[in-house]
């Protein structure tokens, strides 16, 4: 792709009311990577910073890049040292000890650059640990949008504007960009939101409105209308909204 997503647009403020719930489920993700003191680390899609300074308070010298200007400036307002960058586009050579990545990859459209990127930026030996949407998330979430646009006579893109492979479609890109010991699995994982169907339309579909053509004053009913269509089976006996996450976890090695 010549420029990253243009679905993926993100308010920072927007994202640390409504999405903290991310960085906080990665924690796991976190703890699978085990970052040593002083190993250098690449965190690709690092967003606002919450998961990268942990990386940092263990010890690690982590380089942060994500797409998203407004991202990089609130992860730079924590005090991490955050770049903007393409994850299609990765330019390091042989940097790493290892890459890390949360939330992210689904927005990188063109997999097969982003895993030679990686592959690239690690030394021989180093790992690439992370998580990212797999195949069904948010299902039931996405089709109520698109059902809402489409009754209201919007066109949809011909292509789905985020990457949620199989483990096989996955694990076989890393595989032949050079990867070994690929370890992938699917986890669900009902994910309660804190504002609803319609702050989590707000939150992570806004850039997908624009792509879209719908003018900004119509977001907001659009998303309200949407929820209406968000299967009630979502929401539990306690009242609470559950989001139909499937996340897709992963580790792998570049070999020696």
């Amino acid at each position: 792709m010549s420029a990253p997503n243009t679905s993926s647009t993100w308010d920072a403020a927007d994202y640390g009311r409504n999405g903290a719930f991310v960085p906080a489920l990665g924690a796991p993700v976190a703890e699978l990577l085990a970052p040593q003191p002083g190993e250098k680390i690449l965190d690709l899609g690092c967003g606002d910073g919450v998961l990268t300074q942990g990386l940092i308070d263990a010890g690690a010298v982590v380089t942060a890049v994500d797409a998203s200007e407004d991202m990089v400036a609130s992860a730079r307002e924590r005090g991490i040292e955050a770049q903007v960058k393409d994850g299609e586009k990765l330019d390091f050579n042989a940097r790493f000890d290892a890459v890390f990545s949360n939330a992210a990859l689904h927005w990188m459209l063109d997999g097969t650059a982003v895993a030679a990127g990686v592959f690239k930026a690690l030394k021989p030996g180093g790992r690439f640990v992370g998580e990212m949407g797999g195949a069904g998330n948010v299902r039931a979430m996405r089709h109520a949008l698109y059902r809402e646009l489409e009754a209201r006579g919007y066109v949809l893109p011909e292509s789905d504007q985020q990457w949620y492979p199989s483990v096989e479609e996955f694990s076989g890109i890393y595989a032949t960009a050079g990867f070994a010991d690929i370890e992938a699995r699917l986890i669900d994982r009902p994910t309660p939101l804190p504002a609803g169907p319609a702050g989590w339309f707000r939150t992570f579909r806004s850039g997908f409105m624009a792509v879209v053509g719908v003018p900004a004053d119509q977001w907001e009913p659009i998303f309200e209308a949407a929820a209406e269509r968000v299967p009630a089976a979502l929401r539990g006996d306690d009242g609470i909204w559950r989001a139909d996450y499937v996340r897709l976890r992963f580790s792998m090695r570049k070999p020696d």
